[in-house]
């Protein structure tokens, strides 16, 4: 009985620990299932909040970028417009002096002039005066000479009248007087003449001291007037000193660094999604250079090597030009080898080649990497991993093989594949390919060795009108 008891004391202990095992489990089982949903909500209100606090930040980061662009630009303008103040500034000082220098020595070199001209002009007045009065005495003396005269006559003719009286011959008498008085009349007209001219004579010495002394009071008229000049100029060219010294110490604020791009496709990612011309730095350089951006293309982002669609530009050129470039970024253009190198051999890139044709039809042919060496290798080419829709394989020529134009054969053929093909190319021995050869518009039956050529889309006879290398980060 005893043992009874005890086994349905244990029995009843062991059901009771069970039941209580039993709703313990299932009140975990019942937080369990309300925790996936509590988590769950919350999870929801927090992405809710950190949508909306993002949405909140990218509001304020777009107002504060366009704040930092207009304050960017309107710091950007006013250091140029200062600039340019300084410069025309400077120039304008400097045409200052050029100009107080030259009406200085102009004035100085007239004023000279005219004194020398002046002090000949008194001397030669002098000179004139001297011998006016040497003919004024002359002809004083004259007409001295001339009242002794009359006189010598007076007597002669009253010594005659006594003669004649006396002697009574009036014929000779009267015609010896006649004879004096035709002499002594005639000497008598000379000296007046003589007088009148001198007279005149000292009528134009009078007007020329007069005018002498006219333009004496002129010239130092001009001097003063000129010197007066000379000060203000001076004093105005201490001003405009002063001004640029002024300008000159103005603290420049310090221009931002413009973001420098070493390709299209980081241009791409800065939000520029627009095909254009962009500069870019390519990677171990410190020269910008100027390339067009395909940001359309299959992603975008490619940075364009080559391009033709008209033939404006001649692609059969030396080997100088194929290195640094040439063309227009806009049109068509080659962007030279140095900076093919610079760019495919700083990280992996991958290669696109599109191509379209007289008919319209296109095609393309992509490489998944491609790179070419530096120039003490011959540029030579480096292409794999063909796909697309250009031919069934692949139009460039084999990796490793060099880099030739007209005037550097580099290819593995005797006959000059740049001068028979034209333009420069990967050529080997000729090769299935040359997208710088002559152009071709048009469409024609007749096979040219020398045009644009990829040979396993269309064979020999391609009439290409629009091709295109493009490259761009292989991970991209």
């Amino acid at each position: 009985m005893t043992r009874a008891l005890r086994d349905y004391d244990a029995s009843c202990e062991t059901t009771t620990r069970d039941y209580d095992a039993s709703r313990e489990t299932t009140t975990r089982a019942a937080r369990l299932r309300r925790e996936p949903r509590d988590y769950d909500a919350r999870l929801r209100r927090e992405l809710r909040d950190y949508d909306a606090r993002l949405r909140r930040e990218l509001r304020d980061y777009d107002a504060s970028c366009e704040t930092t662009t207009r304050a960017a630009r309107l710091l950007c303008e006013t250091t140029t417009r200062a600039a340019r103040l300084r410069r025309e500034l400077r120039d304008y000082s400097a045409r200052l002096r050029r100009e107080l220098c030259e009406t200085t020595t102009r004035a100085l070199r007239d004023y000279d002039a005219s004194s020398a001209r002046l002090r000949r002009e008194l001397r030669d007045y002098d000179a004139s005066c001297e011998t006016t009065l040497r003919d004024y005495d002359a002809s004083c003396e004259t007409t001295t000479r001339a009242a002794r005269l009359r006189r010598e006559l007076c007597e002669t003719t009253t010594r005659a009248l006594r003669d004649y009286d006396a002697s009574c011959d009036s014929f000779l008498l009267e015609q010896r007087f006649s004879v004096l008085e035709a002499r002594h009349v005639k000497e008598l007209h000379g000296l007046q003449r003589e007088r009148q001219q001198l007279q005149d004579m000292l009528e134009r010495q009078r007007c020329l001291v007069t005018q002498l002394q006219g333009e004496l009071g002129t010239s130092t008229h001009n001097s003063t007037l000129l010197q007066k000049q000379q000060a203000i100029l001076t004093d105005t060219v201490q001003q405009l000193l002063a001004m640029v010294t002024h300008c000159n110490d103005i603290p420049s604020t310090p221009k931002e660094e413009p973001v420098i791009f070493r390709n299209c496709a980081e241009i791409f990612r800065s939000g520029l999604t627009e095909n254009g011309v962009h500069s870019i730095r390519p990677p171990n350089s410190t020269h910008t250079v100027k390339v067009f951006c395909d940001m359309k293309t299959r992603g975008g982002g490619w940075t364009v090597l080559q391009h033709r669609r008209d033939g404006a530009v001649d692609f059969h050129r030396g080997w100088k030009d194929y290195k640094m470039g040439f063309g227009d970024p806009s049109g068509e253009y080659w962007a030279g080898n140095d900076l093919i190198h610079l760019l495919t051999s700083s990280q992996e890139y991958s290669l696109q080649v599109q191509l379209k044709d007289a008919e319209g039809n296109e095609a393309y042919s992509h490489y998944s990497h491609f790179y070419i060496d530096a120039e003490n290798k011959n540029y030579s080419l480096h292409a794999q991993g063909f796909s697309g829709s250009a031919g069934r394989t692949s139009s460039l020529t084999h990796p490793g093989t060099q880099f030739s134009t007209k005037d550097r054969d580099n290819d593995r053929c005797s006959c000059k594949c740049a001068q028979m093909a034209s333009g420069g190319w990967w050529f080997e021995a000729c090769g299935p390919s040359n997208l710088n050869g002559i152009y071709y518009a048009g469409v024609s039956n007749v096979v040219r060795y020398n045009g644009i050529k990829w040979y396993y889309w269309k064979g020999p006879s391609l009439m290409t009108t629009v091709t295109t290398m493009m490259v761009r980060p292989a991970g991209f």
